[in-house]
This record gives structure tokens, sequence and C-alpha cells, in this order.
């Protein structure tokens, strides 16, 4: 599973061993003992990677095998090519900028995805690790 934290100051993307729904369900039991409200909603998210990066290539061919057409690469410009992702939205507030996204794809797909976000973040900041 891909686990998208959307915040003001930007994106944070976690690969997770666990499923969707095991995930969800931990996350509505949070949500009820702390007396939080919980938005749920399917729905699609985004993001940019270059399209330079030497492993785009192998997941445009890992995203061909994917049998749910639950992700797809657009050509944004020369530069970018946008990642969209169908999946699920859980927020507090539908006003809220804040949000957790999440996904199931095929593991190899997955793998990818987050191997290829973690490149451009490692070549956004040198001093990352």
């Amino acid at each position: 599973m891909l686990k998208f934290t959307y915040t003001e100051t930007g994106l944070h993307l976690e690969h997770l061993p666990q499923s969707v729904e095991d995930w969800m369900t931990l996350r509505v039991i949070l949500s009820l003992r702390t007396g939080q409200r919980l938005i749920v909603e399917r729905g699609t998210a985004a993001f940019l990677l270059p399209t330079n990066l030497v492993g785009l290539p192998s997941l445009e061919s890992a995203i061909q095998q994917e049998t749910y057409g639950t992700v797809t690469l657009t050509k944004s410009d020369a530069e970018y090519v946008e990642v969209s992702l169908h999946g699920t939205w859980v927020c507090s507030s539908s006003e809220e900028v804040n949000g957790v996204f999440v996904a199931s794809l095929g593991d190899r797909t997955e793998w990818l995805i987050f191997k290829l976000w973690r490149e451009t973040q490692n070549r956004a900041s040198p001093l990352r690790r």
C-alpha cells in the first residue's frame, strides 16, 4: 500500500506492507476512540516526477501490467510526468487541505513509485538522508 500525506508544507509518501483495508480499520478505530471526525471517500491523487529519472521506463512497464487501471502516467511538459492514482482520501473536514490518500497497487508498481519519489526527494535537498 502507498500512503500519501498531504500537508501545507508538501507531500510525504510511505510504502507500507499492510493492506488498505487493515490500515483503514485501524484509522477508524483511532478516530472513534479519540472522538475525531473522519471523512473517507474514493478519489484520485497526483504528483509530478521528472522525465529524466532512470527508472521511469520500468514504472511505465509495471503500470501497463496493472489489472485495475488504478494508476496512469501523463506527460505534463518536457520536464515532468504526472502520476495519477485512484484510491481513498481520508481527512477530518471537507474544507481541509491536509489529509491522507491511500492506494493499493501491484507490489512492483508500488515499490517503483516509492523508489522514484524518494529519488526526487534526495535530488531536491543534498542534505536529506
